[in-house]
């Protein structure tokens, strides 16, 4: 352990070298305090923190994240370029210990000022919410800054795909149909058994149970928050719909109310008042759609209900610790690619690799239409497929399942809606980004700057 924070420090040493630290907190005090004083907010609860939180973490975010892939890349392509590594080298201390103690000079580096940095956000949020109404800083206390669980309506996988699967043994049996590619039917009639139970159509009802499960006792004197968003079949002039919602049990306490202007393509938030569940914890949601289109309300975010789980300031540094993880697979990343390349190539690949991790909407529309060319809708099959298509698929479906494990999290978007960052979330978050992809990417660092030629490295000076 000594010797490896002995080469953390010298790591945070070239950092204060480089002027990079210096720079860096005088881009983060400007982000911190120059963003929400130049974007003026709505006055609401939602827009104020949207500005404040997502505005601010996310420059701190992006600013970080640069900054470590180019001292990592730095730090140690450099250090072999000028020599001083194989000074380091031929002491008593391993390449691996090397590497790993660059990676966390780092880290420590980021931790630092990731929490410089977060403790200005946490502060100026509180001074600037005692600057709002009264009834804004109570919604924004109880609906913003908290953080709220979120439960949604239970959907069976099997019951779904037990239909799919009836309903596509009927479809092969039409002749046509059978000359199309099963996977394209089967996506398409799975896509139609989705829409049954999101679309509301005009003038009709829907229902939805949502079941507290083991915190029903909890919850039942909270007062809750239903989470809505749909999207309509066709948009009217005004670009709102009417409708009535009932909530609560059949045959106990309902809550009535009638909503004439809910925007569609947006977020709403309603507040419940408590004791609406029923005895077994559930509660029962009904819409009566009094619109001429048809109404949808998406699986993942149509209808959430929200409730309090535990306090802003454990949320915010749990969303803080999802960054930190972040920025070790970044820092990780960059330590790779300057196991092997010099400085300018290492910088090269390593934003290339953050290019194609931001890329997972191109990724997933190359997976689902079956190639880089897509399919053809009439057929459910890619004509005449080429040699890329047949390359590509299977290489950009790894690369969606890699991504995958990186993108599911969202700490911003969860600190900036009043959203509860799990601790579950974070643990999957060291787990898949640290442990897994970021000791994925050190495997190959390591074991590259384990085999480096260093003599090499010198000689062509």
């Amino acid at each position: 352990m000594r010797r490896l924070f002995a080469i953390a420090k010298l790591t945070l040493k070239a950092a204060f070298r480089y002027r990079l630290v210096q720079l860096l907190i005088g881009l983060l005090l400007a982000a911190v305090v120059g963003l929400p004083a130049i974007i003026k907010h709505d006055g609401t609860a939602q827009g104020f923190t949207q500005i404040l939180l997502t505005y601010t973490l996310g420059s701190i975010t992006t600013l970080l994240g640069f900054a470590t892939l180019w001292l990592a890349c730095g730090t140690l392509a450099r250090d072999v370029e000028e020599c001083q590594m194989q000074m380091v080298a031929v002491k008593p201390i391993a390449r691996w210990e090397i590497w790993i103690g660059k990676w966390t000079g780092i880290m420590l580096l980021n931790v630092f000022l990731l929490a410089v940095s977060g403790v200005a956000v946490y502060l100026l949020l509180q001074w600037r919410s005692g600057q709002l109404a009264p009834e804004t800083q109570q919604k924004l206390q109880s609906e913003v800054l908290v953080a709220r669980g979120s439960l949604r309506p239970a959907i069976d996988p099997k019951v779904i795909e037990e239909r799919v699967k009836l309903r596509l043994e009927a479809r092969l049996k039409d002749s046509q149909v059978a000359t199309m590619e099963r996977d394209f039917v089967r996506k398409q009639i799975l896509e139609d058994e989705k829409a049954r139970l999101q679309i509301v159509a005009p003038g009709r009802g829907r229902g939805w149970v949502i079941s507290t499960g083991l915190i029903h006792d909890k919850l039942r004197d909270q007062p809750l928050q239903l989470r809505i968003k749909f999207f309509p079949a066709e948009k009217n002039a005004s670009g709102t719909y009417m409708g009535v919602w009932e909530i609560g049990p059949p045959n106990g306490r309902r809550y009535h109310l009638e909503q004439p202007s809910l925007a569609g393509e947006t977020f709403h938030e309603i507040q419940l008042p408590p004791n609406l569940l029923d005895a077994n914890g559930d509660l029962y949601i009904g819409f009566l759609n009094l619109n001429t289109t048809a109404l949808l309300f998406p699986l993942g975010e149509g209808i959430e209900v929200l409730y309090p789980e535990s306090g802003f300031g454990l949320n915010f540094i749990k969303g803080l610790a999802i960054i930190v993880c972040w920025l070790a697979l970044l820092a990780a990343i960059g330590l790779a690619s300057a196991s092997f390349l010099s400085f300018p190539v290492a910088a090269f690949v390593s934003l290339g690799v953050l290019v194609v991790g931001l890329s997972a909407g191109t990724v997933r529309q190359v997976v689902e239409e079956g190639g880089i060319a897509g399919i053809n809708h009439d057929t459910g099959q890619v004509d005449n497929p080429t040699v890329i298509d047949l390359v590509a698929l299977p290489i950009f479906k790894g690369l969606l399942h890699i991504i995958n494990l990186v993108h599911g999290f969202s700490p911003i978007d969860s600190l900036s809606t009043g959203r509860s960052v799990s601790w579950g979330e974070l643990v999957r978050a060291v787990a898949q980004i640290v442990m897994l992809m970021g000791g994925a990417f050190a495997a190959v660092g390591i074991y590259s700057f384990t085999r480096r030629e260093l003599a090499t490295a010198q000689g062509q000076q």
